[in-house]
This record gives C-alpha cells, sequence and structure tokens, in this order.
C-alpha cells in the first residue's frame, strides 16, 4: 500500500477542525485511519479511563474522597464498547434503564444500545452476573474500546 501523506495530514487537520478523536476514509480497498492519542497495535482494544457517571444527573452526588479504580478492556468483567457511536441505558426516553449498579444479569441480557450510523445496536452480557459498574451516561459519546460496564 502506498502511503498518502498529504491526505493523512489532511485528516488530522480536520481532527483537530472538528474535535473529532478518529477518523477513517475508505476509497476501494484501501482505508486510511487517523486516530489522536497513543499509538494502537492492529487488534489490540483500547480502554479510556472510565468516570463513574450518575443515571439521572439532576440529582446531587456526594463527594467521594476515593479515587475509581481504573478498569481496563482486559478485565475479565468489562463490557467495551464495540463501536464508535452514542450510548442510551434505556430502549427509549422515559422507559427505565436496562442496568444499573447492582443489577443481576444473565448472559446475553441487553445492557445497553450504541446508535451507530443510525443503527441501534443491542450490546449483551458477556457473562451471568452482577454489574458492580456503570461507566457511562445516557446520550454519551463512546469510542471503541471504551469500558462502559462491569459484571462480577
Amino acid at each position: 500500500m502506498k502511503i498518502d501523506s498529504k491526505a493523512i495530514k489532511q485528516l488530522a487537520k480536520l481532527l483537530d477542525e472538528t474535535g473529532l478523536n478518529e477518523i477513517e476514509v475508505a476509497e476501494g480497498d484501501q482505508v486510511i485511519r487517523v486516530n489522536k492519542g497513543a499509538l494502537v497495535e492492529a487488534g489490540a482494544t483500547v480502554a479510556a479511563a472510565p468516570v463513574s457517571m450518575p443515571s439521572d444527573p439532576t440529582t446531587p452526588q456526594a463527594a467521594s474522597n476515593e479515587a475509581p479504580a481504573t478498569i481496563t478492556g482486559d478485565h475479565p468483567g468489562a463490557v467495551t464498547s464495540p463501536m464508535v457511536g452514542t450510548a442510551y441505558s434505556s430502549p427509549e426516553p422515559g422507559a427505565p434503564n436496562f442496568i444499573s449498579k447492582g443489577t443481576s444479569v444473565s448472559e446475553g441480557d441487553t445492557l445497553l444500545i450504541i446508535e451507530a450510523m443510525k443503527v441501534m445496536n443491542p450490546i449483551k452480557a458477556h457473562k451471568s452476573g452482577t454489574v458492580t459498574q456503570v461507566l457511562f451516561e445516557n446520550g454519551q459519546p463512546v469510542e471503541f474500546g471504551d469500558v462502559l460496564a462491569v459484571i462480577e
């Protein structure tokens, strides 16, 4: 594959202008992907540092002096995003959330939905257990590999 450095520079400039973290362009069988941040080997999973978000942003949260444990995509209970999109905690506005901290789930249960390119993609539990952490907020943009929840 011939590397088109001019195209890469244009895509990098577009990332800066739009505030995006990643952009991919395909023409025929050639694909160029430009990503801000760490260098990633092909096939590797990248996990962002998780942030615990309240399920109801209008509810005041107590301050905590404890730093949340960093969960990475290689944690056995980590539920990671398989795509870039918008995460939703319920099937429709006003409906109850699929999960919250302490929810018991069975393998195959829907945990959340990620909307990507106007398609709603259910994210299913890869194992049975109890949800110990929910690390996304309803309507939050997510990246490939982001840890969204932890099942113990």
